[in-house]
């Protein structure tokens, strides 16, 4: 079966949804990850929602881990493989964000209990989706027990030099002290022990003290070698080299990535060849356009005049294409608009959205999925025309070529790949055959982009041509016929 058939790939994608199997090790570039801020996601159960006021854009809004469950047929439909959840430990109140917090060994009652955390856990296991939880590591509320405990005066400071909307209520934890050193392994170890989640987002682990950081990580690591680490970056501008030097963090957000692909994709004609050389210089880290703190990836490009659904296109096929793992914040595939904080932090309102768009998410994981070379294959830039760029993935047992037009025209780049070969679209099945001059010429439409694997050359189809033009022809003598019958009866 040729592997440019969409209907192909959806099947099988689909195949692979729909079917129940046990957790395996993998790296994290082969992951999807949808990241819930479970507060703002989906509300299961409205038993719950002592402390929600949906008219305060501060304080609770009711997403729980029953409403997270509602809906992980439509993220796992959505291709997703892995979700990051927002700090779940018991916060103080008005502390849906999760960083405010009064007990790291206790879930927030808001969210459910520990027993409704396990079930959500075994449900995305079900349907073999991985959990990661948000582990925050360098700060508690301000109304944590320690901060009234004179004693223990030293285990914290304040956090006035942090500039982050949730700061006000919160203290910085003093990592250099051994017993709270103690606490925080304790409480990840907690989580790791009493759940069976598969990983670790470290909250602000650029602000982490190194050698705590080296500390929790290896013994993160220790325990459960296939334990993912992903480590957060709260400061864009923070010297982060610490975290790329350190072996056990699987991955790390990548500011730069995330500003290249917003200054390019906002607007046509921006020359897509700065987000590759960011890739190129930075691999095998999260990619993201938008997160809870920005104005929404959509509202960018809104705001500028282009189509949400052409930029997104654009935007998910470079993401789920570039070496790294991409994170999709919730709500993207509606898709959401969002000035910024707190507007870009609303509940998913899960009854509207663009269905194209779903089905653009549905077509691009499945690629994904069915093609391992864009999870760790070899990366490598092709060539540049105007606004458009083609880069090629490879691998031993794979060759893909993945061409990005955001010119306001058609524009096209001349490559070579191997003779007696073809290069197959996989998103609008367009097909490139080598010419006279052993070379392939790429053609793309203004704004748009495809994904070439190749593959053997199959020539034309001549028995489907000559089907479509058999019926072509009896149309034509239908016509004719039907005419000349109306003149006689005339």
């Amino acid at each position: 079966m040729k592997k440019n058939s969409y209907l192909f790939l959806l099947i099988s994608f689909l195949l692979f949804c729909a079917w129940p199997m046990e957790i395996e090790a993998s790296n994290v570039q082969d992951d999807i990850f949808y990241h819930i801020l479970v507060d703002r996601f989906n509300n299961g159960d409205r038993d719950r929602d002592k402390e929600v006021d949906l008219r305060d854009p501060y304080t609770y809004h009711g997403g729980d881990f029953a409403g997270i469950i509602e809906r992980l047929d439509t993220i796992k439909n959505n291709g997703f493989t892995a979700i990051i959840l927002s700090p779940i430990m018991a916060n103080a109140p008005d502390g849906y964000r999760g960083y405010w917090i009064e007990d790291f060994f206790r879930v927030e009652e808001q969210f459910g209990t520990m027993d409704d955390f396990r079930q959500l856990v075994a449900e995305a296991h079900d349907r073999d989706i991985k959990v990661i939880l948000e582990f925050v590591m360098n700060y508690a509320a301000d109304s944590h027990p320690l901060a009234d405990d004179p004693e223990k005066a030293d285990w914290y400071t304040d956090a006035n030099d942090i500039d982050m909307p949730w700061i006000d209520g919160a203290i910085v934890l003093n990592q250099r002290h051994p017993d709270v050193r103690a606490m925080l392994l304790d409480a990840a170890k907690f989580w790791m022990d009493e759940t069976d989640i598969d990983g670790f987002k470290l909250h602000a682990a650029d602000q982490a003290d190194p050698d705590f950081l080296k500390q929790l990580t290896e013994e993160v690591k220790e325990r459960n070698s296939d334990f993912y680490v992903l480590a957060d970056v709260l400061d864009e501008s923070a010297d982060v080299q610490a975290l790329k030097d350190n072996p056990n963090i699987d991955a790390m957000k990548n500011p730069a990535l995330f500003r290249a692909m917003n200054d390019v994709f906002i607007e046509v004609e921006n020359p897509v060849t700065p987000i590759l050389e960011v890739a190129e210089e930075t691999p095998d880290n999260l990619l993201y356009v938008d997160h809870q703190y920005t104005k929404r990836f959509t509202q960018r490009v809104v705001e500028n005049g282009r189509h949400d659904l052409t930029s997104w296109k654009l935007a998910l096929t470079t993401m789920y294409t570039l070496p790294g793992a991409p994170v999709i914040f919730q709500g993207s595939e509606q898709p959401m608009y969002g000035e910024g904080f707190p507007e870009s932090e609303k509940l998913v309102d899960f009854n509207s959205g663009d269905d194209d768009l779903r089905e653009f998410f549905e077509k691009i994981s499945a690629i994904r999925t069915e093609f391992p070379v864009l999870a760790d294959g070899h990366f490598d830039l092709i060539g540049t025309s105007g606004a458009m760029s083609v880069f090629r993935r490879t691998s031993d047992e794979e060759t893909i070529f993945v061409a990005i037009n955001n010119d306001s025209e058609s524009k096209s780049v001349v490559t070579t790949a191997e003779p007696g070969k073809q290069l197959s679209g996989l998103i609008g099945d367009n097909i490139v055959r080598e010419n006279k001059d052993g070379r392939f010429n790429i053609v793309l439409p203004k704004e748009t982009a495809e994904v070439y694997v190749m593959e053997e050359d199959t020539g034309f189809n001549w028995l489907f041509i000559g089907f479509v033009a058999s019926v072509f022809a009896l149309f034509v003598i239908a016509v004719i016929v039907l005419s000349r019958k109306q003149k006689k009866t005339t």
